[in-house]
């Protein structure tokens, strides 16, 4: 695992020994999982009726200020995780029906990854694997997941640099994330739906941010022009205000039904058919899964 001995997976770019010390995304070389169960919370043809086998691993490269589940991203909350270990727990998910595995905030862990999921593979693992990413990522890094990823759940966080910049500290999230989108896209293609549920193919997510309708409008059109319909548009108005900002007021409060709305028209105006909206409450602290590693 010499990579992570001059660790550059994601564009922090941090070129540190992890066997040495932490990176940015708050990890060393031990691989590390907070939660693991089945949810149902995911897109409807991610989740369906059984629920997604989620994996929710412990850090992240990016660490927005707003992140619903900080205790694990910033904080990070979780168990020291062997390879094998998390072999057992993709197969574990399998038995209980699950219809995929949800690797969820993978980036830092993607060499670690791969050995488990050939391990589970090798041991019968035979659902589809869905990479559930902010997609701040290197493009050499999703490269090596090629064959590996049947599906990608990408956010598409933020156009505008001084976003990205105010609220992830990073000035250059749109370019990463556009390019390693396109690289996901050129792997697994159109969408791939039997039952459904999505077998293969790209769903790119998009968090709309109080008071920041135009930014989103932006995302959308970008993935509509580019993509047309052979990806889904993923349109989330489930930001929930877990802290009180003082430079930030917009993220005190949640998304209002105007600006949601205005969206949803936009997105239909622009042509959009392949999108999943949000109906009804889902802008609550009940939707954060409650992590215990203990179970890992």
């Amino acid at each position: 695992m010499d990579i992570l001995k001059k660790c550059n997976l994601c564009p922090r770019n941090c070129n540190i020994n992890r066997y040495l010390i932490k990176g940015a995304c708050g990890a060393d070389y031990k691989l590390k999982v907070a939660h693991y169960s089945l949810h149902m919370w995911e897109e409807p043809i991610v989740s369906g009726e059984n629920g997604s086998g989620t994996v929710f691993f412990s850090n992240c490269n990016l660490k927005c200020i707003f992140c619903q589940n900080h205790i694990i991203s910033s904080e990070g909350l979780g168990k020291e995780t062997s390879k094998e270990r998390l072999a057992d727990i993709f197969l574990t998910l399998q038995n209980k029906n699950a219809h995929n595995i949800d690797l969820v905030t993978p980036t830092h862990y993607v060499p670690q990854i791969i050995d488990s999921i050939k391990i589970a593979k090798n041991n019968g693992l035979k659902i589809p694997i869905v990479y559930n990413t902010s997609s701040y990522e290197n493009i050499e890094t999703i490269k090596m997941l090629n064959g590996y990823i049947d599906v990608y759940l990408a956010d598409l966080k933020y156009y505008d640099n001084t976003l990205s910049e105010k609220y992830s500290k990073c000035i250059d999230y749109f370019k990463y994330a556009s390019k390693a989108i396109d690289q996901m896209y050129n792997q697994v293609g159109k969408p791939v739906i039997v039952n459904n549920l999505i077998k293969k193919g790209l769903i790119i997510r998009v968090l709309v941010l109080p008071g920041h309708v135009d930014d989103a409008k932006k995302i959308i059109s970008y993935i509509y022009n580019k993509y047309g319909d052979n990806v889904f548009i993923s349109i989330m108005n489930q930001y929930t205000p877990i802290f009180k900002f003082r430079k930030y007021p917009n993220l005190n409060h949640k998304l209002s039904n105007s600006e949601y709305d205005e969206i949803i028209d936009y997105a239909i105006n622009l042509g959009v058919s392949n999108a999943f909206i949000q109906d009804g409450e889902t802008q609550s602290e009940s939707f954060i899964p409650n992590f215990n590693p203990d179970i890992v």
